[in-house]
């Protein structure tokens, strides 16, 4: 990139020096070819500052609320790229929202939502979104510098277009390069509180049992509040990630068995884990609270300390912990061993996948495609992912001897008042929608506590596990099959949870297993072992 900026001083200062005019139907110079030639090899963003334009981009999550404009990274970005966002975000279901703006074929300029919802795939059958590709050929060709070829590949459609790209994506090679790739998902218990109980094995179901009891009775109130025995992520239509994909990851319940797609929502382990949940809720333990709280009420409850235990991901409460951890360092969350198979198996926990978390999309509405396309390439740049990591040079950091080192007055924000932190700065990826950790780890500048513990504790157990990340269903019928019988699990879940005895509970496991039938399940099961084998081979996995 350097020696791009070079050469489009050097046009400049060619420019200014006097190029011969050329004639309309005259032969064009040498010299005007070689600066033609320069300008075309350089960066959209670069050449088109001075061209302001406002873009729409609609991020498909209720609790994000950053602001663009007024902070540090916003204001540099747009002062580079000449581009300014209004993003836009639901405000109350995200998928009704979303199936809306599809319905009324009034999409904004850019999208970014989870790589795994249906609507990805309906955009792109619909013809509502420009093919990445298509645009960097007519406006950018920079975004084929700037993009990973692998996840390129991955991402190509059959029609050899790819639409969207993800952010937080890695690859087979990145988890075997690096031995500190941490994975998200942890077990997580609140220090003090767990020390006062005698810091109890919770690998078994009767060690668990009794310690969640025990935090319970020795400690009923947190700061004049009941404490929340058990959290969760929140639950909806499909379920809750903390009950079910987390879960059967801590007890290491396998992807496939046989070479086709394992069934992991009845495996007996699982469903013997679930048991034990289900009779702690006989005992007061499963608050009404985690079947209900949004995430915003479930952050407000964590920044006071109200949880005894959870399975988590440790990056959705890092801005609480920071909370804690100014108050009371003996308030913190702590990463321990959680929940495990009866063979006591290390859990599996996922590292992302090459599909990444989630992927952003250019809408055919975007009335600036050019700029848009252009945008995008910068945040996925090296120049740009210093400045949404890192802020910029000699205000949020410093380089010294060859290594980034935060300023001091800057690292106190960010680690006591995020929000304050956000409105000032607006770096450490406060952007993150097309955030490449791989890259940002060049510059990692490495996490403190009280964050550190936690990321730390998942490094023996991140595996690379994107093959089982399935999408691209065969058909529109079998997306929307899925959808239902993703649905079906959401209600059979709480269900199972809330049941009044193990005998119930048992009962509710086989209507769902007939319930399923209904849904064309082992169809289904067949068009997951077919993604699966197709993903294995996509990645270079396949025997």
């Amino acid at each position: 990139m350097r020696r791009k900026i070079m050469a489009f001083a050097l046009v400049i200062v060619l420019f200014v020096g006097g190029i011969p005019a050329v004639s309309g139907c005259a032969k064009k110079t040498e010299q005007t070819m070689k600066t033609e030639t320069v300008i075309e090899d350089m960066p959209g963003w670069m050449l088109h500052a001075d061209d302001e334009v406002t873009l729409d981009w609609y991020v498909n999550y209720s609790w994000f609320v950053t602001s663009w404009g007024g902070n540090l990274v916003s204001d540099t970005i747009t002062e580079e790229t000449g581009v300014s966002v209004n993003f836009i975000t639901p405000l109350g279901n995200e998928q009704e929202k979303l199936d809306s703006l599809i319905a009324s074929d009034s999409l904004p300029d850019i999208i970014t939502l989870g790589w795994w919802e249906t609507q990805v795939s309906e955009m792109i059958s619909k013809e509502m979104v420009y093919a990445l590709n298509e645009l960097a050929d007519e406006y950018d060709p920079y975004f084929y510098e700037v993009s990973d070829p692998e996840v390129v590949r991955w991402y190509t459609q059959e029609d050899g277009n790819i639409y969207g790209y993800p952010n937080s994506s890695y690859t087979p090679t990145d988890l075997e390069t690096y031995d500190n790739i941490p994975a998200n998902q942890t077990f997580l218990v609140r220090k003090d509180i767990y020390e006062a109980i005698g810091s109890p094995d919770m690998t078994t179901k009767e060690g668990f049992y009794k310690a969640v009891l025990k935090a319970k009775e020795m400690f009923p109130e947190i700061d004049g509040e009941p404490l929340i025995p058990i959290g969760a992520h929140v639950f909806n239509e499909e379920g809750c990630v903390s009950f079910d994909q987390y879960l059967q990851n801590f007890l290491a319940i396998p992807h496939e068995v046989d070479g086709k797609f394992y069934d992991r929502n009845t495996d007996p382990e699982y469903l013997e884990w679930l048991k034990v949940f289900r009779a702690l809720g006989e005992e007061g333990c499963l608050a009404p609270d985690i079947f209900v709280d949004t995430r915003t009420q479930m952050s407000e409850k964590l920044a006071k300390g109200r949880y005894f235990c959870m399975l988590y991901q440790r990056t959705d409460m890092a801005d609480q912990q920071k909370i804690l951890y100014d108050r009371d360092p003996n308030s913190i969350y702590i990463a321990v061993d959680g929940p495990k198979n009866s063979k006591g198996d290390d859990p599996e926990l996922p590292s992302t996948g090459i599909t990444g978390w989630t992927i952003t999309l250019i809408s055919k509405n975007c009335k600036r495609p050019d700029r848009a396309i252009e945008f995008l390439d910068y945040l996925m740049s090296e120049h740009g992912q210093m400045i949404t990591y890192l802020g910029v040079e000699g205000i949020t950091y410093d380089i010294i001897d060859g290594q980034v080192v935060v300023k001091e007055e800057v690292k106190q924000i960010l680690n006591t008042d995020r929000m304050t932190y956000d409105q000032m700065y607006g770096a450490d990826d406060a952007y993150w929608m097309l955030q490449n950790n791989v890259m940002q780890q060049q510059w990692n500048v490495g996490l403190e506590e009280p964050l550190k513990q936690m990321a730390e504790w998942t490094y023996p157990y991140t595996r690379y596990l994107g093959q089982y990340e399935l999408h691209n269903m065969d058909s529109l019928e079998l997306a929307e099959k899925k959808t239902r019988l993703d649905k079906l699990w959401g209600m059979t879940l709480k269900k199972l949870l809330l049941a009044e005895s193990d005998e119930e509970f048992d009962e509710i496991v086989e209507n769902f297993k007939k319930q399923r039938v209904n849904l064309d399940f082992d169809r289904m099961m067949e068009e997951y072992t077919r993604l699966m084998n197709e993903n294995k081979q996509k990645l270079g996995m396949d025997e």
